[in-house]
């Protein structure tokens, strides 16, 4: 992942019936570690790793990641582990679909004076190559003192050309009672399949504020976390 969340009220019909089950797991090094735009890990390279199980349209799965923005906030956490469960379908078979669920991100042993964790839950909804997505906390947002209630919105396309993937996005995140701190963020992702191993490229940005004269997210050498960039990658998924 990394992975976003959303919540909405649906009109849901004909549930589909659990039919497999299946297993999966994946491993990934990227250039940089963006979750929503801005750098989790000071715009340095990221290890990650992930397993998830689904019984039809059942889902579960955890998800984790190397990061250094707690440590750079004064905290003492390497990780984030996200854990996550959901329910997809279809609304008109073959062409409109849906996916809830609640996702918690951890930050073992984070020791921030606004603990880091958080937990969502979301909402989906896909016409055709259009995923429209919106996540909602339930509880403080990354560490945020106050910020309950604070909401993610996330528009992006799949579409295939010439052999490739390419994933276009934006989205809109709104810190609750931190306005100086919301931001709007886009990426545009090229990816490769070789059976299994895929091979991207995306270009990233955000629109963050200036707060107190600098970059709103920022590293302990001042540079700004969600400044436009490439991110490569190579991910394996088995």
């Amino acid at each position: 992942m990394k992975r976003l969340a959303l919540v909405s009220v649906l009109a849901l019909s004909a549930l589909p019936t659990v039919s497999y089950a299946q297993l999966t797991f994946n491993a990934a090094v990227f250039s940089d570690y963006r979750y929503r735009g801005i750098s989790q890990t000071r715009l340095k390279p990221a290890v990650q790793a992930g397993a998830d199980y689904a019984a039809g349209s059942f889902y579960v799965g955890a998800w984790a990641s190397s990061i250094k923005w707690i440590k750079d906030a004064g905290g003492d956490a390497n990780a984030e582990i996200d854990l996550y469960g959901g329910y997809k379908g279809d609304i008109v078979k073959g062409s409109l679909s849906y996916d809830v669920g609640v996702l918690t991100y951890q930050y073992p042993s984070n020791k921030l004076a606004t603990k880091a964790e958080t937990t969502e839950i979301y909402g989906a909804l896909t016409y055709g190559p259009a995923t429209l997505k919106y996540s909602h906390s339930v509880s403080n947002l990354f560490g945020f003192a106050d910020s309950k209630s604070s909401g993610y919105v996330d528009l992006s396309a799949t579409f295939e050309v010439a052999g490739l993937t390419l994933v276009p996005h934006v989205g809109y995140q709104k810190v609750a009672n931190s306005g100086s701190y919301s931001y709007a963020d886009y990426s545009l992702t090229l990816s490769k399949d070789f059976s299994g191993l895929v091979v991207s490229a995306a270009a990233v940005g955000t629109d963050t504020k200036k707060v107190g004269g600098g970059p709103a997210y920022v590293s302990p050498q001042g540079k700004d976390l969600g400044k436009a960039a490439l991110v490569v990658g190579v991910k394996y998924n088995f």
